[in-house]
């Protein structure tokens, strides 16, 4: 299965959503208050806001900044109400794109992301037309030096994952999306560093790109994740090692 979930480790190669720390706030706020809203502010029993506490928690966001997102999603607090909004597009060379936003006003964010795509030589599609090449699933990535193969594929698929893959530096882990709290949690209680634990959307198929195709393709992307109603990106692009090198 290697290069399935390629587009989340260049994410994470070239910091794609690193670069302005306000902008990552933004979208965890927004995450935290819709989670709130749609399961409560209980983490224990709402999985969505468990794991968006914990990623802001990731990002070092003040408690107070936290609190307040919780308040305003269970109506504690007042504030904006968000939509839950899904884009379907292709990219150069025809890598298809899938991005999932929040919103307080549909059709000024459907413009700015149709904008977007056109402008970095991608469309936007109908509904449908590329969402049903993404399945939801849990992933972790573990440094190789964080953990010997053998121990850390045992722990994970006793704990739940359904896939384990090797590649050049890290260890990857797949699991159903029910199975994902229950795998991260053994792997922590092993005391394993993890590189990144998500759920995620990874495409069935992949489409592998030379070096110029894919620095175009990235620019799109990269250009999708920097919006600030945006919350996830997802497409099947696919690179070699040797092309995501180049990439730096």
């Amino acid at each position: 299965m290697s290069g399935h979930s390629k587009w989340a480790t260049i994410k994470h190669k070239k910091g794609a959503l690193d670069a302005k720390r306000g902008a990552i706030f933004t979208k965890i706020i927004k995450e935290i208050t819709v989670a709130a809203r749609n399961g409560g502010g209980n983490p224990e029993s709402n999985p969505r806001l468990r794991t968006a506490l914990a990623k802001a928690k990731e990002n070092n966001m003040p408690a107070d900044n936290i609190e307040r997102a919780v308040k305003k999603g269970t109506g504690e607090l007042p504030g904006v109400s968000y939509e839950e909004v899904a884009y379907e597009g292709y990219g150069p060379a025809g890598v298809a794109i899938l991005i999932e936003a929040l919103t307080d006003n549909k059709n000024r964010t459907t413009s700015e992301i149709r904008n977007i795509l056109e402008k970095k030589g991608g469309s936007m599609s109908g509904a449908g037309s590329v969402a049903w090449q993404f399945q939801k699933k849990g992933l972790l990535v573990i440094k190789k030096t964080a953990a010997e193969e053998d121990k850390l594929m045992g722990l994970a698929l006793d704990a739940g994952a359904s896939d384990f893959t090797s590649e050049k530096d890290n260890y990857e882990i797949v699991t159903e999306p029910h199975d994902f709290e229950n795998v991260k949690k053994a792997i922590a209680v092993a005391k394993i560093a993890q590189e990144s634990a998500e759920l995620t959307r990874i495409p069935s198929t992949t489409v592998k790109l030379g070096l110029n195709e894919a620095k175009t393709a990235l620019a799109l992307l990269e250009a999708l994740e920097d919006h600030d109603d945006v919350q996830n990106v997802y497409s099947n692009i696919d690179v070699s090692d040797e092309v995501l090198q180049q990439l730096g």
